[in-house]
C-alpha cells in the first residue's frame, strides 16, 4: 500500500475512476469529507458500489467510517454488511476502549464472514500518547495511520517545520513497532505543494512508514514512487537474500557481504524489500 486514495462517499461518479487509477488502495470516506446531511446518501452510494461483482482483487478496498462512538458508526456498518471491505479505517480514536467498542460492533451488525482488518487514525494527542496499546488492542489491528491535519492544525503546530514532523513520524513509528502492526503516512492537503508531499513522504519513508495517503489522483504517482524501492536497493537485498541462504548452508549466522556485516536484522530488511518489489 504505497498510496492509499481518498474518495468521499458522495462522489459516485469518482468511484471507477478511483479504482482504475494507479493508487495501491482505495480509502471510500464516509466521515470528514461528507457533510452531515448527505451521511445516509453516501452509504447507500458505497453500498451499491461495494456490492457489485467484478471489483478489482489487487486493490485494497478501505472504507473510513465515521469514529465509533458517533451514532453514525452502527448506520455505516449496517451500509456495509455484505459488501466487499478489505479494511476498516477508523478515525478519532484515542484509546484502546475505542477500538473494543468498533469491534463489538462489528461483530453485531456485519455479515458473520466478514472480518476486515482495521487501519486505526491516530489524530489526537490522547491517541499519540496511547498509540502503542491501541495496536495491540485487537489482532484486526492491522495498522496505525497518522492525522497531521487534526493533530497539528487543532494545536498550531507549523506542519513545514521537518523537526516537528520527524518527531511525531518517529513517535508513531515506535509505537506501531512496540504493537507489531505497520505505521502509514498522513494526507498531503496541498495538491499543488509537489514539493512538500515529497519531503513528508521522504521522511515517513526512511522511518519505516508503509506508504502515504493522497487526496487527489496527481499525488498518486508521488507516494508510488517515494515508497518504491530503488532498483539499487532491490539488488543490494536480493545479494544479501542470496548470501544468507548460502551462509545458512555453511551454519553461520552472521556474516560479511561487501565488507558490511549481515546479520538476521539486516536480513529482515533485505528480504521485506525483496517481497515488496516482486509485489
Amino acid at each position: 500500500m504505497r498510496s492509499k486514495l481518498f474518495v468521499p462517499g458522495s462522489r459516485p461518479e469518482l468511484f471507477a475512476k478511483a479504482m482504475a487509477s494507479g493508487a495501491d488502495a482505495i480509502s471510500f470516506d464516509l466521515e470528514d469529507a461528507v457533510p452531515q446531511p448527505r451521511k445516509a446518501e453516501a452509504r447507500a452510494n458505497l453500498a451499491d458500489f461495494l456490492g457489485r461483482p467484478g471489483l478489482p482483487a489487487d486493490k485494497v478496498i478501505i472504507v473510513r467510517t465515521n469514529a465509533p462512538t458517533s451514532p453514525e458508526f452502527a448506520a455505516d456498518l449496517v451500509a456495509l454488511a455484505g459488501r466487499r471491505v478489505d479494511m476498516l479505517n477508523l478515525p478519532k480514536i484515542d484509546n484502546a476502549r475505542d477500538v473494543t467498542t468498533a469491534v463489538v460492533a462489528m461483530a453485531s451488525l456485519l455479515a458473520t464472514e466478514q472480518a476486515p482488518e482495521l487501519l486505526v487514525n491516530i489524530e489526537t494527542p490522547s491517541g499519540l500518547r496511547h498509540a502503542a496499546e491501541i495496536g495491540r488492542a485487537h489482532p484486526r489491528v492491522a495498522g496505525l495511520q497518522l492525522g497531521l491535519g487534526d493533530l497539528f492544525e487543532s494545536l498550531g503546530i507549523e506542519r513545514r517545520d521537518p523537526a516537528n514532523l520527524h518527531a511525531v513520524l518517529y513517535a508513531l513509528r515506535m509505537a506501531a513497532a512496540e504493537a507489531g502492526v505497520f505505521a502509514y503516512d498522513s494526507a498531503y492537503p496541498d495538491v499543488e505543494d509537489e514539493a512538500g508531499f515529497r519531503l513528508e513522504a521522504g521522511i515517513a519513508r526512511r522511518l519505516g512508514y508503509l506508504g502515504k495517503s493522497c487526496i487527489h489522483p496527481r499525488q498518486v504517482a508521488l507516494a508510488n514512487a517515494a515508497f518504491q524501492p530503488s532498483e539499487e536497493e532491490i539488488a543490494r537485498a536480493r545479494r544479501i537474500v542470496m548470501a544468507a541462504a548460502e551462509a545458512a548452508q555453511r551454519g553461520l549466522g552472521a556474516f560479511l557481504l561487501e565488507g558490511r556485516m549481515i546479520d538476521p536484522p539486516y536480513l529482515h530488511r533485505a528480504q521485506a524489500i525483496v517481497a515488496a518489489a516482486d509485489a
